[in-house]
């Protein structure tokens, strides 16, 4: 999958992400849970790390915790076990290394790549969180669209390098505002704000992933479409309760 595929695939997630928000708090889950299944599938082949069923475990498992708990608790802070799921799934990492067999070749890449996981996929409770707060559905949306936008600028064949990267960044903060200016629990000011957030986080990967033309298989390349989506749900919760 080249970078002007997976530019196209992290459009769609944050379009389906912005549809599911409106559609409703079920629909939500259901497209987070779609990016950690993603995320689970291709984290190990993108990182090339070894032990690549011991990671996918690690990952899934991370994810479904920091969903679940993120669902059932009720009042605020809405967070406040999501440090308990990042912990156990750390030392979950830590035992599924001491299990491999064969020496353990690449240990240390091999923890910190599932730690790095860890800490992406649980950011998909991000989206959930954001939809508690007073904007609610409106925010998720307009962060949502912002990254969307940004991520599909970088599919232009004109938009590449730096100058992309910041015209991407222009356009989701442009298009944040834009929709929260058909919403009324949004304001324009605040849209712009999540717009400009969503597209840096869409600018800062597409650097970092541009040094990978095509990555040929396709878990991988899924799960480095999926990681903008991820890392953006719990950017935005963090901006969205600092503005409102």
């Amino acid at each position: 999958m080249t970078v002007t595929s997976r530019a196209v695939t992290t459009a769609v997630l944050a379009t389906l992400v912005a549809t599911a928000a409106y559609l409703g708090p079920w629909w939500t889950l259901g497209a987070c849970g779609l990016l950690i299944l993603l995320l689970t599938a291709g984290w190990a082949p993108l990182l090339r790390l070894p032990a690549e069923g011991a990671t996918s475990v690690v990952v899934l498992l991370a994810g479904a915790g920091g969903l679940a708990v993120t669902w059932f608790t009720e009042g605020e802070p809405i967070l406040r076990n999501l440090p308990l799921v990042i912990a156990l799934s750390l030392v979950l990492a830590f035992v599924a290394q001491m299990l491999r067999r064969g020496g353990r070749p690449r240990l240390v890449e091999s923890v910190s790549g599932m730690t790095a996981g860890v800490v992406v996929t649980v950011s998909a409770a991000g989206w959930l969180a954001t939809a508690s707060t007073d904007a609610g559905a409106g925010l998720v949306v307009t962060s949502a669209v912002g990254l969307a936008v940004a991520s599909a600028v970088a599919a232009l064949p004109v938009a590449g390098g730096w100058i992309g990267s910041l015209l991407g960044v222009v356009l989701g903060g442009a298009a944040g505002a834009g929709t929260a200016s058909a919403l009324p629990e949004v304001e324009p000011v605040h849209g712009l704000v999540v717009g400009l957030v969503a597209g840096l986080v869409s600018a800062a990967l597409r650097l970092l992933f541009e040094r990978q033309p095509a990555l040929e298989r396709r878990r991988a390349a899924a799960a480095a479409a999926a990681v903008p989506v991820t890392i953006t749900g719990m950017l935005v919760f963090v901006v969205g309760r600092m503005l409102l």
